[in-house]
Formats: C-alpha cells, structure tokens, sequence
C-alpha cells in the first residue's frame, strides 16, 4: 500500500536573470511501513527533497500525496495540521526550543493536537529511551544523544504515519548514533511508521528497505535490497 507518492517535483530558486535547479523532475513512491535512505554528495539535494516531501517546503511543480492526502493542494493553514497529525520530524541540529524544558519540548506537538494525553504519552516515551528523570532538564543542560532521543520522542508523540529524519546521527559520536539509529528504527517497527532518512552513511543506508541517490537534484539510481 503506498504511503507517499511525488510526480514530477522540482524545485528552482531565480538568482539575478539565471535559474538555479535543486531538484529536477523527481518522481517516487513510498510504501507504507519502507525504510526509504537518500543518499548523495553534498548539494545533490537531499535536505530540500525532503523538506518538500514533508511540506516543510513548497515544490516549484509537481504534486505529492501522504496517506491518500495530496499535500500540495493544501493551504498553509490546512497543512500545518496536517503535518503535525500525520508526520514526525528529526533534524542534525535538533531544533529543541531553549526556553522549554525537554518534556515540554516532547508534549508540544500533542498539545497542539489538543491531546489531553500529552504528558502521560511524554513521560512514557521518556522511560522508553532511557530519559526517565531528565524531563525538567533544559535543553543546554543535555548532551547531544540526550537531546537528540528528545527530539526522536517529539518526533513520535503523536504516533505518525511517516517519519523524515535528515542526518539524525550527522552531530553525534559514533557511539550515540548508533543508539539513536538503534532507537528510530525499534520506534519504527513498533509503530509500523514508514521512515525516510536522509544521510551520508553507507552502514545506515545498507540496513535500509532501498536507497536512492541524488546527482544534481535528480534520482539516479533506486535500488531495493533484498530480504
């Protein structure tokens, strides 16, 4: 069953009278429940194909549809809703707020679903990842494995259908990304989320359902692994 479909997405930015290709007529489809990697060098388009597959951003054409939802069609104001119900988002950076602590950081998407579960849902991811005890903590006050299984446990508050993680491991020691990999994908299997994962690393993209690489924006190669 097909969880994500894109046709024909490109996205281009004007710069003085030239314009600027990030991606070419991409087209893809994405079952539910696949492990998807993107792979490529740096500026082959990775982080804006994702940002455009998740509606973070707005293709320049083309049109992509999450669990029978076309996104592009939506407005801002039908699509934040959306996204928040329906994906989870882990970044390199992290993106926790500062002035939350890093159970408010977890809560904040359940609270704008209006879930009156919010905290409860947060406390027990919290002892899920090992973090029981470092709610109250600001996210300063946090190493970087620490804020990053925050933000894994922000990203599947609301128990989405799609999860989009760009570089979750990039600031992490070989140690802490192999736990926060481990986490995502014992997240994953236990929700039935689909996952598509945006990195540089081979070990990871050889655990994956099938990569795909980006050359200059465009797809160039798509292969399965098989079972």
């Amino acid at each position: 069953m097909k969880m994500l479909t894109a046709d024909n997405l490109s996205k281009t930015y004007a710069i003085s009278e030239k314009t600027l290709w990030v991606i070419r007529q991409v087209s893809l489809t994405v079952a539910r429940g696949e492990f998807l990697v993107v792979q490529g060098k740096s500026g082959s388009g990775k982080t804006t194909l994702l940002s455009l597959l998740s509606g973070l951003d707005r293709p320049t054409t083309g049109k992509i549809n999450i669990a029978g939802q076309e996104i592009t069609a939506l407005s801002e104001d039908g699509l934040a809703p959306f996204r928040n119900r329906s994906m989870g988002f882990v970044f390199q950076s992290f993106h926790l707020i500062p002035a939350l602590s890093a159970i408010e950081n977890v809560m904040f998407p359940a609270e704008l679903a209006h879930d009156p579960k919010a905290y409860v849902k947060a406390t027990n991811l919290f002892k899920r990842v090992g973090l029981d005890g470092r709610g109250e903590h600001l996210p300063h006050q946090l190493s970087g494995g620490e804020q990053q299984r925050v933000a894994i446990c922000r990203a599947m508050i609301n128990n989405p259908k799609i999860l989009f993680a760009d570089e979750p491991t990039g600031n992490l020691d070989s140690e802490n990304g192999q736990a926060v990999l481990n986490l995502i994908l014992e997240l994953k299997k236990e929700h039935g989320t689909t996952l598509i994962l945006a990195t540089h690393s081979k070990t990871i993209a050889s655990m994956a359902d099938r990569v795909i690489r980006l050359h200059d924006g465009r797809i160039e190669s798509d292969k399965t692994h098989a079972a």
